[in-house]
């Protein structure tokens, strides 16, 4: 059986044990999705959203791609973010990073990787801003560090598009946070930077940052 076989195998297998749980499971979810949640993480194929916070398909809205940036040229990640907040009406976006972070690790070593050195480019401008603290630490804690300020950058992005910004203005509930996951563990860290509408943004960063050990 080839390797592509197997993952259809999975699959049934998979789809089996779920209905056998639940025999409703799949003609309900087929029906609407209603997730409370838009996680914005990395595309790491060890950093699986549902899976980390142990929810099941349908409750989680999910948006991945490399260092788990927001940019705001990105129609992918606006459009996302978007539909999430106007159409699925989330309570909860979480910017979502990792330690040991690969897009992470190439902006922080300015290693040439081709097109995607385009994309971590918006990393390394988050290194530029922070390189006279960071060129202090050990090569070890400057990556994990970097790591946790991009997230803090991403979050800050986040809540600065139209989308967030007219949510607020509307007094739509919605918050934004930011978080790191621990591949090594399994665990996530909250970074302290939990931004709603009435939420001061410059001054909660500033302290994420101050808070980093």
């Amino acid at each position: 059986m080839s390797k592509i076989d197997q993952l259809f195998e999975r699959n049934r297998a998979w789809a089996q044990e779920i209905t056998k749980q639940n025999p409703a499971f799949f003609s309900e979810l087929a029906l609407q999705q209603t997730p409370e949640f838009l996680w914005i993480g990395c595309s790491d194929s060890r950093v699986p959203a549902n899976q980390i916070v142990d929810l099941a398909p349908g409750e989680v809205f999910v948006h991945r791609n490399i260092a788990n940036v927001v940019v705001h040229s990105d129609l992918n990640a606006l459009s996302v973010i978007q539909y999430a907040v106007e159409h699925l009406k989330v309570r909860h976006i979480m910017v979502v990073g990792h330690y040991g972070c690969g897009g992470v690790k190439a902006a922080l070593d300015n290693l040439p990787i081709g097109l995607a050195g385009n994309w971590v480019r918006h990393v390394r401008d988050v290194y530029d801003a922070h390189r006279t603290a960071l060129e202090t630490l050990p090569e070890p804690v400057r990556f994990r560090r970097l790591c946790e300020l991009n997230v803090i950058a991403q979050v800050i992005n986040t809540c600065q598009t139209t989308t967030v910004r007219d949510a607020w203005s509307r007094s739509q509930p919605l918050t934004v946070h930011g978080w790191i996951y621990d591949v090594a563990d399994g665990l996530l860290k909250d970074l302290k930077m939990r931004i709603d509408a009435d939420t001061p943004l410059a001054n909660t960063a500033n302290r994420a940052i101050l808070s980093l050990d």
